[in-house]
């Protein structure tokens, strides 16, 4: 029978038990006892308290799930909002320290510092050529490797293609480019291979600030050396002095002190800006300051420095890859009105060299001796008239018969009166010459032997050569 449906049933509560569970359904033949009807009310409150109890455990447990995954999807999402806080906190701190090192003026060895900061690794700045600029970080080499101009260009051309840093060998690096075009390389030392995201994110901001600090100081650069040599092609040229000196105050050069024209020339190189800024380095380098402009084939630099010795010579080999140049310098300049003097002087010297037995090398106008009498603004005809006394019979003998008698004796004359270095120079047996000076001695009438014939003799030739350009 069903329990609720019994007055006693209704007495021992059940139907209180109904709305909470369901049904419980007792049997019976006979109506229950009064200590059965006490059993049966006893069990059924056990009954119905250990059921609620079952269920509130159930409720309970089903609540400690749902709330432990809650509380992992709220520390999953604090995770990843501490995660996102914390990259836009490091992109902002490195966008902020790169930036406000470049707004300083602080350039690239403050750029390259920060960048080491950041991400612990040697940070490194090198021209578009590959020559280093700035170093921060240890390990520096020390020399620094000279690059090869032909992987340096591959090396270039295929970072460009790429977008964001590249990794080459144990460098990460990227192009340092304002509108495209290439001022030099920014890069890391990475040969453990340790940088990530960050490290990424932080070269592409010091890339980005560098580029613009780079494109800043070009553009500053390119009209300052615009001024730089429009005050050198007026000094050259001649300009007055008071002028002159407030130019070049305005550029920050110093005109007061003594000056010397530098004159370079270099066999198979075209004189453009690329040459010229070679020129320019290679005399910062050896501490000159100078004032610098060009003509078709050759520079010219105003520089405060004599060079030394072979110095910039040495150091343009270096630089061109070469041997192949001549470099003429001019006594020293006291005044602006000097400088067009000290022009010719140079261009003299570096003529000189040019003709004589070793024409690569270095001249000094006040080391030439004799030769200096023989520079531009002398009475060529008078000059002229000296080389017809003492060599004309030999160019009229050459001229005739195709031969080089004027050129035997030149090379003679270079070679210190050395048969065997003449000999050699000329490509002939040391009977040949011995013949040929007998001849030039027969057609000239002079003797070598006699100290003032031998003298006149040697500077008829110079000037045949030098300043009447003779031709061998």
């Amino acid at each position: 029978m069903t329990v609720p449906d019994r007055p006693w049933g209704r007495a021992l509560g059940l139907r209180g038990l109904q709305r909470l569970h369901g049904y419980l359904v007792v049997t019976s033949d006979s109506e229950p006892t009064e200590a059965e009807r006490f059993l049966l009310s006893t069990l059924v409150r056990y009954t119905a308290a250990a059921l609620s109890l079952a269920f509130a455990h159930r409720r309970l447990s089903d609540q400690a799930v749902e709330l432990h995954r809650v509380r992992e999807e709220r520390l999953a999402l604090q995770r990843q909002l501490i995660s996102v806080v914390a990259e836009q906190r490091y992109q902002r701190a490195v966008h902020t320290l790169i930036t406000d090192v470049a707004a300083a003026g602080g350039g690239e060895e403050a750029v390259t510092r920060a960048l080491h900061g950041l991400t612990g690794l040697p940070a490194l700045v090198e021209d578009r050529f590959g020559r280093l600029r700035s170093w921060s970080g240890p390990s520096r080499p020390d020399p620094y490797p000279e690059p090869d101009p032909v992987r340096q260009d591959e090396m270039l051309h295929a970072v460009a293609r790429e977008a964001g840093p590249v990794r080459i060998e144990d460098r990460l690096l990227t192009l340092v480019r304002p509108h495209g075009e290439i001022l030099g390389v920014l890069a890391l030392i990475d040969a453990g291979g340790e940088a990530d995201e960050h490290t990424v994110l932080a070269l592409e901001n010091a890339a980005t600030s560098l580029a613009l600090e780079l494109g800043h100081m070009r553009n500053l650069a390119e009209v300052e050396l615009g001024l730089r040599r429009e005050l050198a092609d007026d000094l050259l040229a001649g300009t007055d002095t008071a002028s002159a000196y407030a130019r070049s105050e305005a550029i920050g050069h110093d005109l007061h002190r003594s000056h010397y024209i530098v004159v370079v020339q270099w066999s198979k190189r075209t004189v453009d800006d690329s040459f010229a800024e070679t020129v320019g380095r290679a005399a910062t380098a050896q501490g000159m300051r100078s004032l610098l402009t060009r003509r078709s084939d050759h520079v010219v630099l105003v520089a405060d420095a004599r060079p030394r010795a072979r110095a910039l010579y040495e150091a343009l080999t270096v630089e061109t890859g070469t041997h192949s140049g001549a470099i003429g310098v001019s006594a020293p300049c006291d005044s602006p009105n000097g400088i067009p003097r000290g022009y010719q002087e140079a261009q003299r010297a570096l003529e000189v060299r040019r003709q004589s037995r070793e024409g690569y090398g270095t001249t000094f106008f006040d080391e030439l001796g004799l030769y200096r009498i023989l520079g531009p603004g002398n009475d060529y005809q008078q000059l002229e008239a000296f080389v017809h006394e003492w060599i004309g019979q030999l160019i009229e003998y050459d001229s005739r018969h195709h031969a080089t008698m004027v050129d035997t004796l030149t090379r003679y004359f270079d070679c210190g009166g050395n048969y065997d270095e003449t000999a050699a120079s000329l490509a002939i047996h040391r009977s040949t010459l011995r013949y040929r000076l007998q001849r030039i001695r027969d057609i000239s009438g002079n003797d070598l032997a006699n100290v003032e014939d031998r003298l006149n003799l040697q500077v008829a030739t110079r000037v045949w050569k030098i300043v009447l350009g003779g031709s061998d």
